[in-house]
């Protein structure tokens, strides 16, 4: 069953540390089984507070998400991420 990890930006703290994130993150794909469905285009909040940006990412599975996310590669970039920017981030399964 598919799945989706779901970042969605709150507030830039330090664009620097936001750049090198971007590219670490973009390294840590590797060979990973995942398809961008939305990366930072414009997002417009419904309800609850508004986003600064929204990326969706897919995943064949929970386990290859999972994977993903906790690669040494993505754990690496992830550091940057924290020090740049508050983010909620969610994983979710899908229905099909």
């Amino acid at each position: 069953m598919s799945a989706y990890i779901i970042f969605i930006r709150d507030e830039t703290l330090d664009q620097h540390e936001m750049d090198v994130y971007a590219q670490k993150a973009s390294e840590a794909r590797g060979d990973h089984p995942i398809t961008p469905l939305a990366f930072y285009g414009q997002a417009e909040g419904l309800e609850g507070p508004a986003a600064e940006g929204v990326v969706l990412l897919s995943f064949p599975d929970m386990a290859a998400a999972r994977a993903w996310y906790h690669s040494p590669a993505y754990q690496a970039a992830k550091e940057h991420r924290l020090k740049g920017a508050k983010y909620r981030v969610v994983l979710t399964e899908g229905i099909a």
